[in-house]
């Protein structure tokens, strides 16, 4: 049972601002976080994702506005912070030397869980991550996706109310990405507040509302069906050829043609009038003399919404 979480959301960043010197890393950043929810924080390198967690973690000391977690002011409060919060990283601070339930009894002396309580704990842990069996095993011998798990059931040892996971998936097959994601949805389920950073786009459908951050600032918020939708009026086709620069370079220009870009095997071609911009393609790659496998009307995805969306900021900075 989660300990009492104080009324109002699990996490609030109001205006916050944090400067390295001439260097604005966050810049007038603002969401409100509910209880119980998947968090998903998202953006390239250097956007000012890790600087943001930074501060809700109580590491470091915002330039202006304010945060605050579980209830906690992250500048004024953050033993209080630290106390009623989770953290795992994509390293996941295990000590490959010990066992099993010795990093779990480690890290319980860490949290504070108090003696009596710590059985009680470490069966959680051990069941919750499938790790019964594998008690007396040295941690180094277990692979990646259970190495995952058991760093998840030592970031809630203590119980907190909120956890922050910074890429946890990281480098682990995608079974295991999909069985952590399981833990994560049986978590938020039981109470806890998750906040979580990941590259993997795809992620972001598991997200009950994202944010994209970009500059410093955050450029879009919402579920993912609220950011699809903000796709706007465009629409997607999925475009299959042997010859993807050949196809690039005759899509060029095109007057129906908003943008084309490689995903996978093939690329996504942005278009406004569907039946239109298909004759077009088809005629503008006959002329090239490049071979369609393929052109199918697509969803878009959110590494659609995503990319979109950082080429409009570019393309504004660039003015």
């Amino acid at each position: 049972m989660l300990p009492e979480a104080p009324n109002g959301p699990a996490v609030h960043i109001g205006n916050l601002v944090k400067r390295f010197g001439d260097f604005v890393a966050v810049d007038d950043v603002s969401i409100d976080v509910a209880r119980g929810e998947i968090f998903g924080f998202l953006g390239p390198n250097g956007a000012g994702k890790s600087t943001t967690i930074r501060i809700l973690c109580g590491l470091l000391a915002p330039t202006a506005g304010q945060a605050t977690v579980s209830g906690y002011d992250v500048a004024t409060q953050s033993e209080e912070v630290r106390k009623n919060i989770g953290y795992m990283s994509q390293k996941f601070s295990l000590y490959d030397d010990l066992t099993v339930e010795e990093n779990i009894e480690f890290f319980g002396g860490v949290y504070g869980v108090p003696p009596d309580r710590l059985p009680q704990r470490r069966d959680y842990v051990l069941a919750m991550a499938g790790l019964e069996d594998k008690r007396k095993a040295t941690t180094r011998d277990l692979p990646g996706g259970l190495k995952q798990r058991l760093a998840l059931g030592c970031a809630i040892l203590h119980e907190p109310p909120i956890l922050f996971l910074d890429e946890p998936t990281s480098g682990v097959d995608p079974v295991a990405r999909r069985n952590f994601w399981e833990l994560i949805y049986r978590l938020s389920e039981d109470g806890h507040t998750i906040f979580v950073t990941t590259h993997y786009m795809d992620e972001a459908e598991y997200c009950h509302r994202v944010a994209l951050m970009y500059s410093g600032r955050v450029i879009a918020l919402g579920s993912p069906a609220e950011l699809k939708r903000s796709f706007g009026e465009h629409h997607l086709l999925m475009l299959e050829t042997p010859d993807l620069l050949g196809a690039m370079h005759a899509l060029q220009g095109k007057k129906n043609v908003a943008d084309v870009a490689v995903f996978g095997s093939g690329l996504h071609v942005k278009v406004e009038d569907e039946a239109r911009a298909a004759g077009e393609i088809r005629s503008a790659l006959d002329m090239a003399g490049v071979k369609i496998d393929s052109l199918e009307p697509i969803p878009p995805s959110m590494e659609d919404v995503f990319v979109g969306l950082i080429e409009e900021q570019e393309r504004a900075a660039a003015r």
